[in-house]
């Protein structure tokens, strides 16, 4: 089995203690950050599954937003408070409404997904905001997390909580990355580039694009749930179109070309928008717009591009070395 684990993924199992051990080290402040980031993370990486087949999803909040309330519905009306209890929830919620939703837009591409998948979030946010019973537009509180009957309390519950987030969300990724690896994860790729050929070679690009859909809205729901969590609260912004805008903007800030890519860009874009609001309390969103009006003239593919075009000169430079 290891022998079959590529760099990525051999760098995801090392970071898993490394993330962990940060939890003591670092400030207060900066772990809360990894633990909201790594949850919006997940979601990033559906929204990027996605792209890798040349589909943009508008409405990624959906599901970001069902995995949080799943879990939060099960604590307020049923007393629910296992944090394995209430992701399990999130995840079949998240992906019994992309089952049936997939076979509606697996038949559209490009800005037609894109306002279908913008247009079913929005339908839950308009629902939500009158629910009464679910808050309205304020939401409602989560219990504190337990875990298989512990309940810890304090500074034991906020690092438990740290480190049951981190675990899933490296888990999730580096089975997205042996996923991308696998002849569906190309099937992707060929979609994007030629739907026509996919279908004479005897592949279904419907059912394709369906199963993508699924995946990336079963780690959506698991992502939805982690960030609910370790805030405490849901509220129908979670599937505003704002919030999806945001994966996609996390997306095109990092790039596609690793799966470790949104999980970083999603922890840049949270301190990049602390210090906005900080410097700039009634502008700060001018200052995204220009981060991300740069990014695209200058790193079309992403900030990961910078990495990636690093070890093309090094490998470039070995190879001269060995010629000589």
């Amino acid at each position: 089995m290891t022998k079959n684990l590529d760099r990525t993924e051999k760098g995801l199992i090392i970071s898993l203690p490394v993330l962990i051990a940060l939890g003591f080290i670092l400030p207060e402040w900066i772990v809360n950050y990894i633990q909201v980031s790594l949850g919006t993370g997940l979601v990033a990486l559906g929204v990027m599954l996605q792209m890798r087949a040349g589909l943009v999803s508008f409405g990624q909040g959906l599901y970001f937003c069902i995995g949080g309330y799943a879990a939060g519905m099960a604590g307020k009306f049923l007393g629910v408070s296992d944090i394995f209890v209430l992701v399990a929830l999130g995840l079949f919620a998240s992906v019994t409404v992309a089952f049936f939703a997939g076979f509606l837009l697996r038949r559209y591409r490009e800005i037609f997904f894109a306002m279908l998948s913008l247009a079913l979030s929005m339908i839950l946010f308009g629902l939500l905001s009158k629910l009464e019973v679910l808050g309205s537009t304020d939401g409602f509180n989560l219990p504190s997390a337990t875990y298989l009957g512990w309940a810890p309390e304090g500074d034991t519950a906020k690092y438990a909580l740290y480190v049951a987030t981190c675990i899933p969300t490296i888990i999730c990724t580096i089975l997205l990355n042996r996923y991308l690896r696998g002849p569906m994860g190309y099937v992707g790729e060929a979609i994007r580039e030629n739907e026509l050929r996919v279908e004479y070679l005897g592949t279904s690009a419907h059912r394709a694009v369906h199963i993508k859909y699924i995946i990336a809205a079963a780690v959506s729901g698991i992502g939805g749930v982690l960030w609910a969590l370790a805030l405490g609260h849901v509220d129908p912004e979670m599937t505003n179109w704002t919030t999806s805008g945001q994966f996609v903007f996390v997306s095109i800030l990092s790039g596609t070309g690793n799966i470790v890519a949104p999980l970083f860009g999603t922890f840049i874009l949270e301190i990049v928008r602390v210090y906005a609001v900080e410097a700039s309390p009634n502008t700060w969103q001018m200052i995204l717009g220009t981060l991300m009006l740069l990014t695209i003239i200058f790193l079309p593919k992403g900030l990961w591009s910078l990495i990636q075009k690093k070890k093309a000169a090094i490998s470039t430079q070995k190879m001269a070395g060995s010629e000589s």
